[in-house]
């Protein structure tokens, strides 16, 4: 059986597409189609339904794809390893993540693989638009709020990031927070929330967790990047959430105060996502447990 048709069945298995399956591979969509049959009729099986939009594999797929997925996948870092031996970063790494990590953390702890010869691309945006464009071969990395359920694509936990009920001195003076550690959400009646989405999304989280229920009311202002919640909260604009590891350094000056401490705070796990069979790619790799081994100290 011809190894390029296994590897342009492995690449539509996993992207569920025959056009971005084609891109991962580098030929057009007639010959990524044309292989598909061609593999197919070598069988005497069906190996996908066509659908309005995309492929669905039969269990005859998803049989062949568990028996040939890590041998290809083998083959192909052996490939990649001699092509980058001598130069490990020879081809840009494309990242995407959540712009406040992304800045603050991720950024600053790959500046010494750039001084080694890295190439960064960084992609900003949300975490479900960031994954299609993993699956699809836009991206080579991604760090993800949600864990990805994308077949193509295998994620490892990154960190977890803690969130921390906050507002500005103004605001922390008007609040009785003895009485809110004891009473809950009710004490914050009327207190204006600052949010990066109308939906509360980080807010909804923390009052799900710690008060058992939904928070009230929409968002005084919203904002979509948590940077600007921050100002907006230290400014006086009214009470947040946000990542700990993002307001470190202003809760420690006081400029944010923390208006809850839980035993247990609510946290949310970042994963870093990779597509199918690329995690061992030089470049990939390299960057890849460089930030596993940095995310510790975050």
């Amino acid at each position: 059986m011809d190894l390029s048709l296994l590897r342009t069945f492995l690449a539509v298995y996993r992207a569920g597409s025959l056009t971005a399956a084609a891109k991962q591979v580098g030929l057009s969509q007639p010959t990524v189609t044309a292989q598909v049959r061609t593999l197919e009729e070598e069988l005497g099986q069906q190996l996908f339904q066509r659908l309005p939009r995309g492929v669905a594999p039969t269990t005859v797929a998803d049989e062949l794809a568990g028996e040939v997925a890590a041998h290809i996948d083998a083959l192909a870092a052996v490939a990649e390893r001699d092509l980058t031996r001598r130069r490990p970063f020879a081809k840009p790494l494309h990242l995407g993540g959540p712009a406040e990590l992304t800045t603050t953390r991720v950024l600053p702890a790959l500046a010494p693989l750039v001084d080694q010869g890295l190439k960064l691309r960084i992609s900003l945006g949300l975490s479900d638009e960031l994954l299609v464009g993993l699956a699809a071969g836009r991206h080579d990395l991604v760090i993800s709020t949600v864990r990805p359920r994308n077949r193509a694509i295998t994620a490892a936990p990154l960190t977890d990031e803690e969130f921390v009920l906050v507002a500005g001195p103004s605001w922390a003076a008007r609040i009785d927070r003895e009485r809110l550690a004891r009473e809950g959400a009710a004490c914050l009646g009327g207190v204006p929330l600052v949010s990066y989405a109308e939906e509360l999304p980080i807010i909804r989280r923390y009052w799900r967790t710690l008060f058992g229920k939904r928070p009230t009311g929409s968002a005084a202002v919203v904002v979509p990047d948590l940077r600007g919640v921050l100002a907006a909260t230290i400014a006086g604009a009214g009470v947040t959430v946000l990542p700990r590891y993002l307001c470190t350094e202003e809760l420690a000056s006081g400029a944010l105060v923390a208006l809850l401490d839980p035993d247990i705070p609510p946290i949310n796990t970042l994963y870093l996502a990779t597509r199918a069979g690329t995690v061992h790619a030089p470049h990939i790799a390299a960057v890849r447990s460089h930030l596993l081994m940095q995310a510790r100290l975050w």
